[in-house]
């Protein structure tokens, strides 16, 4: 597939601002090391095979720790992100401070209930359908507040909902069951809030770690072998309430190779010299080179060039206008693109 360029623009600000952090933070001085003395005295048995691969204790622990960085800014922000981006979803809340807390039945509450402690006690498989069968409808009895919880991904249309758990490909022991439980409640508490509307609740994982990718491709998946590979993972989900890899991408967007687009934006920014190239695009002095121009191609910032083919005409409407031309030579990226500064300029020839 092929993203609108709204959209491949926004990925592509995405991993702009993700790899200027971590390239800020990289340890380029690893002898250096912050003192962590267990850690070194450790790594003393280790120390034969960290010499095999050329590395010392010192550089493995700082860039174990750059490593969690960028482990952390894809599982917090990237994958999120670009799921809202290519779904056109959002993150919502429904706690108490934001006035939104959902309701259940004690019906369904027990019904619920009664599915966690099947499947917890091993008594009966995961099946989505027969879950989905066994919680009563909201009918006319008490509802009672269910505890506060936050859909990662959450969308709506005129006649169905679509929320999603996004997690990490290796969750923690025991993560599976209370997140099992939330979906279960959430899909409840959603379907009261919303009768006349389907509604689905998934939990995701943004790539399957057990692929070979020596013989199949990255945005290949195995669902079943994955979730034997997680603490608990077919004993509470059925396949139909998991999306995997490939299958949230598309899933997301609605559109065929959708995963694969995402690692071509990213791949086509991520190289040794984004540092060079991301100061080629601050070069700009008023006047944007064919250097710049080309940046700005690879990066996919299509506001940018909207700007660029209408400078001549911007130049001339803001020649007499001090805090204009003031916008015009601020810089480009800050780290993120300056949309301020591009909502401001494309206005003026609207």
């Amino acid at each position: 597939m092929k993203f609108p360029e709204k959209i491949e623009q926004k990925i592509s600000e995405i991993v702009i601002d993700i790899l200027f952090k971590r390239f800020e933070s990289f340890p380029e001085d690893s002898d250096k090391n912050r003192n962590a003395p267990f850690h070194e005295s450790f790594l003393q048995a280790f120390s034969d095979k960290l010499e095999d691969i050329q590395t010392s204790s010192s550089a493995l622990i700082s860039l174990s720790s750059w490593l969690h960085g960028l482990n952390t800014s894809l599982g917090q922000t990237f994958f999120e992100k670009v799921a809202h981006a290519i779904s056109c979803g959002e993150k919502r809340e429904f706690t108490a401070s934001r006035h939104s807390l959902l309701h259940i039945t004690q019906a369904q509450k027990l019904a619920i209930y009664e599915i966690m402690t099947d499947l917890s006690n091993s008594n009966s498989l995961p099946n989505l359908a027969r879950e989905l069968e066994a919680i009563p409808e909201k009918g006319e009895g008490e509802m009672t507040e269910i505890s506060g919880f936050c859909a990662d991904v959450f969308c709506e249309t005129a006649d169905s909902i679509v929320a999603i758990e996004l997690k990490s490909v290796k969750p923690n022991s025991g993560e599976m069951k209370g997140e099992k439980q939330k979906i279960l409640i959430g899909r409840t508490a959603l379907k009261n809030k919303y009768p006349n509307k389907s509604v689905e609740y998934y939990i995701a994982f943004p790539f399957d770690p057990t692929v070979d990718t020596s013989t199949a491709s990255p945005c290949n998946y195995d669902k079943s072998r994955f979730l034997s590979n997680i603490v608990n993972g077919n004993k509470f989900y059925d396949q139909d309430e998991v999306l995997l890899a490939s299958e949230l991408w598309d899933f997301l967007s609605g559109e065929t190779g959708t995963m694969q687009e995402i690692l071509e934006i990213i791949n086509s920014i991520a190289t040794p010299s984004f540092m060079d190239k991301y100061s080629v695009i601050n070069s700009f002095n008023g006047n944007y080179s064919d250097e710049i121009i080309k940046v700005l191609e690879e990066w996919h910032l299509h506001s940018e060039l909207d700007v660029s083919h209408n400078c001549t005409q911007i130049k001339a409407i803001i020649a007499s206008n001090r805090m204009l031309t003031k916008t015009y030579h601020q810089s480009i990226l800050r780290p993120s693109y300056n949309t301020d500064r591009y909502q401001t300029l494309i206005d003026l020839i609207k």
